[in-house]
């Protein structure tokens, strides 16, 4: 674990006015609190059994954020540790969160994930789509989301200028999104994109949260 690095990411983080969001996936919960016990409180997790194993033996005050791809059916078990989750990217899956949030009696915030890439492995909304749901949101549809922002992942690629082509999109996005529907609403304030090989590149963009694992904890383990 290299905090040394850690509170440099947090400088960088501080001079854009973004947050870190430690990905812990498949880092045991020790190595968590290595990084708990140097200051940090927002870890991002991929998959809800993960997070469920490791949430218990960590301490309370942790923001867990779900970033990873989340089907329907894991919503109800996810729901009572995460402070937001980043990947929303169809109107069933909010339509699951709202419906399992009205039973806990509690508002979700989520992101809603744009894809930005042409990879067909990832998921995410089009423009349109995007535009289509904050229709239907700004009706008062989902009464028990709040919706945050936007994320995205970049093309898994060595051509930079590429990615910040998508993160310049992607932040644009989050512009028009900001003035066509949530002019007096300031709950929509965060683009969160930029992983630990390109988020400089994320934070030049426009980046409001970065989502940074294998430079915090070292290669991911299997999984």
């Amino acid at each position: 674990m290299n905090t040394e690095l850690y509170h440099q990411l947090l400088e960088q983080c501080a001079h854009y006015n973004a947050s870190l969001i430690a990905v812990s996936k498949t880092k045991p919960a020790e190595s968590i609190r290595v990084l708990y016990d140097a200051g940090q409180r927002d870890f991002g997790e991929n998959r809800v059994q993960e997070l469920l194993e490791k949430a218990p033996q960590l301490p309370g005050d942790i923001r867990w954020h779900l970033i990873g791809h989340l089907q329907t059916n894991k919503v109800k078990a996810a729901l009572p540790y995460v402070c937001m989750i980043h990947s929303v990217d169809s109107r069933k899956l909010l339509d699951e969160i709202d419906r399992q949030s009205a039973k806990l009696d509690q508002c979700t915030d989520v992101l809603l994930q744009i894809h930005l890439s042409g990879e067909e492995t990832k998921f995410g909304l089009d423009a349109a789509e995007l535009h289509a749901i904050l229709q239907e949101y700004q009706t008062g549809q989902w009464p028990h989301v709040r919706v945050c922002g936007l994320m995205g992942m970049s093309s898994l690629t060595d051509d930079m200028a590429l990615r910040r082509k998508e993160f310049r999109h992607l932040h644009e996005l989050f512009l028009q999104a900001k003035q066509e529907y949530f002019q007096d609403r300031a709950e929509f304030h965060h683009c969160s994109m930029g992983m630990s090989d390109d988020y400089p590149i994320a934070l030049e963009e426009g980046a409001s949260m970065i989502r940074v694992g294998s430079l915090l904890f070292g290669q991911r383990n299997a999984g």
